[in-house]
């Protein structure tokens, strides 16, 4: 089951998921060695890969404030990690969705390090601690993009699909 693997309280920007000095590293395959650069022992365990697919990363309010660098959500993508916050800045979203960065809106979630954390379809469960919190959900649209993988492949597996 995926755990808290960092809590963060609100306000978090993209320069601290991914700080602009590193603007000139845009290939996805490249970003996620500057997740949280700023925060030095968390950025070396990500480079370690000390935490497994689907890790989860707390977030307060308007996570992912400030630029629209998409680097943000391409690092976090790299390392398999999902965002769960009480709420995501406009721009960060619209960037998680296109890329296929899981996200999950859930303003009252009460969660710390370590806690096992399980997602249904409205509601993440904190197994820790036995308690439930409704999720906003995504359009349906929105959460196919994000569930495809991003907007790419997406679109990808809807030309596939059309008759010829």
């Amino acid at each position: 089951m995926p755990k808290v693997i960092l809590k963060l309280e609100h306000d978090i920007s993209t320069d601290d998921i991914y700080p602009g000095r590193y603007m000139a590293t845009v290939l996805p395959s490249e970003t996620p060695q500057f997740a949280f650069a700023d925060r030095t022992d968390f950025n070396a365990s990500l480079r370690a890969k000390a935490f497994p697919p689907g890790s989860i990363i707390v977030g307060g309010e308007n996570f992912g404030c400030g630029s629209s660098r998409e680097q943000a959500c391409s690092t976090l993508k790299g390392h398999d990690l999902a965002v769960v916050a009480k709420s995501i800045s406009r721009i960060f979203l619209q960037n998680s969705i296109n890329l296929g960065l899981k996200v999950v809106l859930c303003p009252d979630l009460e969660a710390v390090e370590g806690d096992e954390l399980e997602f249904t379809t409205d509601q993440v469960l904190n197994r820790s601690t036995g308690r439930a919190f409704p999720q906003v959900r995504l359009p349906a649209a929105r959460q196919g993009i994000m569930d495809a993988g991003g907007l790419i492949p997406y679109t990808r597996r809807r030309l596939q699909a059309r008759p010829r």
